[in-house]
């Protein structure tokens, strides 16, 4: 029989997206190698979110390459995830050259999209599951890459959703993990339609305008209840429509599902009837990711988050005061473009004020195609970065 190794780097959508790939390829005959360098096809899930997650995918190839010239195996690369979605997505055709060229041994570049949905995913946990709700990113955040690597935000369907946690607890599985870029955004091209949405944050004319029926007819979920989206506001402007909180409702009823979570979610989508739904659900989660990645307004603004630490501040207390014993965590970044000695201790002070419990913090990592890229300059040296991630680090995760 035909052996493969999947080799996955990055983040939670990774590893199912992951799963996916090993069920199609079992579908196919296959069995998974204990041995990367046994496998006779090596699949490397790839991540651009981070250079250095880019410079593993390179070092890895290069060394199967060795091992195939000594041994014969693996007898195909197959290299897919971000890097791939970027390739496809630069319509001048530029990352694609450089990556064939910094990876001419790789037999085939893969887009993940075409993995779908059709083999169940093949978990190697048998009580904890990761369930996908949507892929994809609208905001335009200026240090990331993940509009360009995975495209525009795409809903899975809501009865899909539902049919696939019911099975997961029939089948034994006690906690589920909803997975998004964006998870709390979820459902607003299944209400307005994909092209209805905006994409530049930042561009007063792409806000969303509720079309015609839409708020005063509501919408009709699969069972046949006509529900009203929750539709976000921000910055005193209904921005989108969301079915997330009925989603993790209506999960939340699956007699025999102990423990609900969910990543990722941003602060301009947590609202108030989210923060109810959590209140009243015992079983989901009181663990709530919520990425700040600075308390810095000025550094915000350069970042294209739109929000203020005092928003930030007004969210998470309003969170603490409704949900009993919440727990916070939240992603960082450090090193951002031209972030002062006091935009820095701008953050610690709100770190401070918050009291995360854990922090993913990062060093600002400069990443082709976006708009930190083009417009800002990567000044910040690596031994400053390297001081200010210490500092954090200590901070939360080593109390």
């Amino acid at each position: 029989m035909r052996t493969y190794f999947i080799k996955t780097f990055g983040c939670a959508q990774n590893e199912s997206d992951s799963e996916r790939i090993a069920s199609s390829l079992e579908g196919r005959g296959m069995v998974k190698s204990k041995d990367i360098y046994q496998a006779d096809h090596v699949i490397i899930n790839t991540c651009m979110v981070r250079e250095m997650a880019e410079n593993r995918v390179y070092g890895l190839v290069n060394n199967l390459v060795k091992n195939k010239l000594q041994t014969g195996k693996p007898e195909k690369i197959i290299v897919t995830g971000c890097m791939v979605g970027m390739a496809v997505r630069d319509k001048t055709g530029t990352f694609l050259k450089i990556i064939k060229k910094r990876l001419p041994s790789v037999n085939e570049f893969l887009p993940i999209e075409e993995v779908g949905f059709d083999h169940p995913p093949l978990r190697s946990d048998t009580s904890s599951a990761q369930v996908p709700i949507s892929n994809g990113c609208n905001n335009f955040c200026t240090f990331c890459v993940v509009p360009f690597t995975r495209g525009r935000e795409i809903s899975r369907p809501y009865h899909d959703i539902i049919e696939e946690c019911r099975n997961l607890v029939q089948k034994g599985y006690k906690k589920i993990t909803l997975l998004g870029m964006n998870v709390n955004s979820y459902g607003a091209d299944l209400v307005a339609g994909r092209d209805n949405i905006q994409v530049l944050r930042d561009i007063d004319k792409k806000y969303f305008a509720p079309p015609i029926g839409v708020r005063s007819h509501g919408y009709q979920l699969p069972d046949g209840r006509v529900i009203k989206p929750v539709f976000v506001k921000h910055l005193n402007r209904l921005r989108i429509p969301t079915l997330f909180p009925y989603l993790l409702n209506d999960i939340a009823q699956i007699k025999g599902l102990e423990l609900i979570d969910f990543i990722s979610s941003n602060p301009w989508d947590f609202s108030s009837e989210l923060t109810a739904v959590i209140h009243k659900n015992p079983n989901i989660t009181r663990s709530l990711h919520i990425a700040i990645q600075s308390g810095s307004d000025r550094v915000l603004k350069r970042m294209n988050r739109w929000y203020t630490s005092s928003d930030l501040l007004h969210l998470f207390t309003d969170l603490k005061l409704k949900i009993k014993n919440l727990k916070l965590s939240t992603d960082i970044i450090v090193g951002f473009c031209g972030e002062t000695e006091k935009e820095f201790q701008d953050t610690v002070d709100l770190v401070t004020k918050v009291g995360f419990y854990k922090a993913y913090i990062s060093m600002y990592s400069d990443r082709p195609m976006t708009a930190a890229h083009k417009a800002f300059q990567d000044d910040i040296a690596h031994a400053e970065k390297k001081r200010r991630w210490q500092i954090l680090e200590e901070m939360i995760n080593k109390p």
